[in-house]
Parts: structure tokens; sequence; C-alpha cells
């Protein structure tokens, strides 16, 4: 199979958020399987053309947009193993200083920018001869291009043939721009009904993505499933449940070279499952780091989080005094919302001793975490796949989840009897059930020998793109009814 992934950002190229990093790693997986895989992102600003050896091609496109047509240079990079990853540069879109907008909110031509890029698609396949089977679409930045394959169906060749998959990452996420927009785009108006791009009174990207392409994705298979109820829909819940026979849900993979406590050079001690004793060290180390009293008796529970609602922050602000009084500490790592960067910060002067927290990023600061930690909480409101829990279980961290999303699909909730499971979870979204699982957790915890085999368990868990990645290419045959 011949597949073109598209998405707006590609680790390591350019990064906001997880999209990246699915982005970065599933093709190289899915070139693995055997399949002919390009990746089609913009070429940034803030990409470093020397550091990841991106290359003029010496072709050009020519992309019509607000009534004008202008010729873009295309570049390309082999830093992805098996994937050739191809750039389309246009400095007056993508020359900037950050890559959706500024601090103080997105950038107001949007919808020119992402319709250029979606409109430069099958440009960029003719351009390269790439004679794509799949076209895998990612989130709104790239729900017009089976918009724009539709429109250009009449033209024949292989772009009539081609099947596009449109993957959301975060529903909350939609590319909403005024009606205005539209003509600009190259699209009439035709298109702005209740079973086009209209939603209320407003053209949306990511309603392109979901009603023009041949089968819709999610990041987990729950979510799949919440995204058809008002309360986790954002509105779109019902076109979504009327393209239920074409939704699926694929969880997340994380790249297991990358994350591997065994090789890991930016942790204080190498161990993995069969040698575990070095993860004390890596307690130790964190713990002081942090300027908590370390004891093996009292757990560390790690976060690495935006620090917002979404995540959970408001339960676990109410719950945190609590669960500290149980007997656990803190080591927290994130930036947010300035409301929980002020409350996280009262209580690390008010607990000092029992808690760390940093309102940063910082990547060497999580691998610490990760490895140092014994449990990791994740109680989100809503989470569409997730990688901390992934993350942390192949670390050795148990994790401490809501049941929501794709911490539904990943942790299984541990049998004490039966010694089954990977980890702890709750459903009702309060402090109070937060807290009490938290003390399930504990009082495990106590229990050295099963908290052992927990631990084994959570380590055996598959997280790896190389399942993920052969998920998607069943999917890929099913489309191309194969």
């Amino acid at each position: 199979m011949k597949i073109a992934l598209i998405a707006s950002e590609v680790f390591p190229f350019a990064k906001t958020g997880g999209l990246a990093d699915v982005a970065g790693a599933l093709p190289k997986y899915l070139a693995r399987h055997g399949q002919e895989v390009i990746v089609i992102m913009p070429k940034y600003g803030t990409i470093d053309a020397g550091k990841f050896g991106l290359q003029d091609t010496g072709l050009e496109i020519a992309v019509e947009l607000a009534g004008e047509t202008s010729n873009h240079k295309l570049f390309v990079s082999d830093l992805i193993e098996g994937v050739k990853t191809y750039f389309i540069d246009a400095p007056e879109y993508f020359e900037r200083e950050f890559l959706y907008g500024t601090p103080d909110g997105d950038y107001p031509d949007n919808s020119l920018r992402f319709g250029l890029f979606a409109k430069s698609v099958p440009r960029i396949l003719e351009a390269t001869g790439f004679e794509a089977n799949i076209l895998h679409c990612n989130d709104w930045q790239t729900g017009l291009v089976p918009v724009y394959l539709k429109k250009e169906a009449a033209r024949g060749g292989f772009l009539s043939r081609v099947k596009t998959l449109f993957t959301i990452h975060n529903i909350a996420y939609q590319g909403l721009f005024k009606r205005e927009e539209l003509p600009k785009l190259g699209l009439g108006w035709e298109y702005f009904v209740v079973d086009g791009l209209e939603f209320w009174g407003k053209v949306s990207f990511i309603k392109g993505g979901i009603l023009f392409s041949d089968a819709v994705s999610t990041v987990s298979r729950k979510y799949s499933e919440e995204i058809q109820t008002p309360e986790f829909g954002y509105g779109l819940e019902t076109i979504l449940a009327s393209r239920r026979d074409v939704l699926f849900g694929i969880p997340n993979g994380i790249d297991t070279e990358k994350w591997d406590p065994a090789t890991d050079g930016s942790i204080p001690a190498r161990f993995s499952a069969s040698d575990m004793g070095p993860k004390r060290e890596c307690k130790r180390a964190l713990a002081e780091e942090n300027g908590i009293a370390y004891s093996e008796d009292a757990p560390i529970i790690g976060m690495i989080t935006r620090l917002a609602a979404q995540k959970g922050l408001d339960i676990l602000s109410q719950a945190f005094q609590e669960m500290i009084d149980l007997g656990v500490n803190f080591v927290i790592l994130g930036t947010g919302d300035e409301e929980y960067h002020c409350i996280f910060e009262r209580f690390k002067e008010k607990l000092a001793g029992k808690v760390g927290i940093n309102i940063k990023f910082d990547e060497a600061l999580a691998r610490r975490i990760y490895a140092g930690s014994d449990m990791f909480l994740m109680p989100s409101r809503y989470e569409p796949c997730g990688l901390g829990q992934l993350i942390a279980m192949r670390y050795g961290s148990v994790p401490i989840v809501r049941r929501t999303g794709g911490l539904a699909d990943t942790v299984s909730e541990f049998d004490p009897r039966e010694m089954t499971g990977t980890g702890f979870l709750f459903t009702e979204y309060s402090a109070g059930a937060l807290t009490e699982t938290v003390k399930r957790a504990l009082n495990l915890y106590k229990d050295q020998p099963r908290w052992q085999r927990l631990v084994a368990n959570a380590m055996a868990y598959d997280s790896s793109w190389d399942r993920a990645s052969g998920e998607y290419v069943d999917l890929y045959h099913k489309l191309l009814g194969e």
C-alpha cells in the first residue's frame, strides 16, 4: 500500500502537542509493516532545515487560493526512518514564530493557512509521483483535504480512487471560521449547508473531515463512543453518530525504543522488568531533586500534565491536602492556567518536604518523574487517548486514572485475588472518588508482593506502535475492500 499521512505538526520537526508524536511515530512503524509511506506538512519558520536535513526537491506546485495562484517549493527530509517527509514552502503563511497563533490568540488567517495546506496535498502527490492508495488526515487543519479530493474526483486518475481516513485527536479543536472565508477557499456556497461545512453559521474544517472522508477514527475506542454523546461531542455528536458505521477507535502507541528504562540515558539508573532494583535509585534521586523527604514507605505520585480543568486539576486541588495526609508525596510537572499555577505554588510552600511543583516544560525531568515515581495520576475530565499512562506503565509507575477515553481503553483495574490488571480507575468525576482511589492504591502499596506483581503487569502491557500500526494497516485494507 501507498500511504500519505497528512498532519500540521510532526515530531521532531514541529510540535505543540500529542498529534506531533503520533504523526512522527506512526509512519515509521507503518513502513516497518512493509507499507510505502510519505508524510506531508507545512514548512514552518521554526523548523531548523540544517538540523533536520531538509533538502530542496527542485519541484514546485501551483495552488489557487483567495482568487490568486501562487507557486510553492517542496522540501524533503529522510529523518524519519523509512519515510520521506515533504514540506510545502509558503513563507507568507508559515514563516512565523508559532504554529497556530501567539499567546494572545490564533492567527486571524488560519483558514487561509490551512486551506492552502489542504489544497496543496493533491498537487504534492502529483508532483512527487506518489500515487497514494490512502490519505490519512489528522485533525481540523487537514479537514478540507477530503473535501478538495471529492471536488476533484471528476478529473479521474489515481486521485479519484484514493481513500481517505480522518483521525480526530481532540474534537474540542474544530477549526471554525467566518462564513465569508468560504469563497476564498475556492468552495461554493453549496458547501455551506447542514450536510456540508456549515456549523452554527460558521465554516467548520473538522466537519469537512468527518463528512467527506471515507472513514473516521479516533485515538481510542472509548473516545469514539464518547464523542457521539452531548457530553463529549462538542456539538458534533449527531453528525458523528450518523457515521457510526465507519467510525473506529484505535488507541495510540508510544515509541518503545525512545521510551525504555533499560536504555534511557536521562534517568539516574537504568532498570527493566527483570531488574527493578535500580528504580529505587531513581525514586531517591527524584525525591532529593524535589526537596522531598525520601521514604520507601511513602509512595511518590507523579503527574506530567497541562495545568487545566480538563486534566482534572480542579478535583485534584480539592483533594490534594487529604491525599498528602494519607502519606503520599507528589511531584508535578507542567504549565497551563494561571489559576492552577497559583494554587499549586501555594501547596508547594505549605507542604514543603512532601511535594515538588515544577511549573515548566522539561523533557528530561519528565523522564525522571516516570522513572522515579511509584504511581502516576491522570484524573482527566476527558482524555481522547493519553500517552502519559502508557509511558508510566513502561517505567513501572502504576497508573491511577479516571475511566474515560483512552485511559479506560489502556488501563485495567488490578484484581488482588486474580493478580490481573495494570492500575486503578475511578468513574465519578469528583474529589471524593479520586481520594478513595488513591486510598486503594496506597493500601495495595503496603502489600509489596502484590504491588510488585501489579508493577510487573503494567510493564508487560503492549503499548508499542507496532501493535497500533498493525490496527491501522487492517483499517486501510478494509477501506480498500481488501
